[in-house]
């Protein structure tokens, strides 16, 4: 089984790139390594190097489960909570 390469546009993997370097900024803050994250996430180093890049072909588990080893688990459920144009969309539907 082949795996398909995300596409992801430049101007958006700068966004990806950022996350990186605040999970490895948290992990520094912490004083861990990266071989005892990567340890305590259950992945590989190269996989923890590869978040902390911000590679967008990492599967989203690995991300959690680095979150989660620096404490940050909560984290994951700001992704998409603050749906601004969804909340706009849903209120256009509601005005018909």
């Amino acid at each position: 089984m082949s795996t398909k390469k995300q596409t992801v546009f430049p101007k958006h993997q700068i966004t990806l790139e950022q996350m990186g370097e605040n999970i490895k900024l948290a992990r520094k803050r912490r004083k861990l390594t990266a071989v005892q994250v990567a340890e305590r996430a259950d992945i590989v180093r190269t996989t923890l190097y590869q978040i902390e890049k911000g590679n967008p072909s990492v599967a989203i588990g690995a991300y959690f489960n680095v979150l989660r080893v620096l404490g940050l688990q909560e984290d994951f459920l700001k992704l998409a909570s603050d749906d601004e144009l969804g909340r706009k969309l849903q209120d256009l539907e509601l005005l018909k």
